[in-house]
């Protein structure tokens, strides 16, 4: 049986994953007011553990994704200006994208 922590999606189970005020600005690299003025507009989703927000990581990603600005502070300041050094280098290690295709 799935706690609150676990969505179901069809047959797969989703862990959710939640972070609190400060690590959401941090991650975004925007204000804590920011963040703040998102769950006071219920632009994000959120739960209160023990007198705290907890936000769902999911909405932040798809909120951050449709503000321009924070996009952008996001890509400036936060999680993104890391993106390129995620990408793979090494293609022989790589998923191909035939294989992929034909798992879809």
């Amino acid at each position: 049986m799935p706690d609150q922590n676990t969505q179901i999606t069809g047959q797969k189970q989703k862990e959710i994953v939640r972070v609190s005020i400060s690590e959401a600005a941090r991650l975004f690299g925007v204000n804590p007011q920011t963040i703040r003025r998102a769950i006071k507009s219920k632009e994000i989703t959120y739960v209160v553990v023990a007198g705290r927000y907890k936000i769902n990581f999911e909405s932040l990603v798809k909120w951050s994704q449709e503000k321009t600005t924070v996009k952008n502070k996001t890509e400036k300041f936060g999680i993104g200006q890391y993106v390129d050094k995620w990408k793979i280098k090494n293609t022989l290690y790589s998923p191909s994208v035939k294989s992929i295709k034909n798992k879809e």
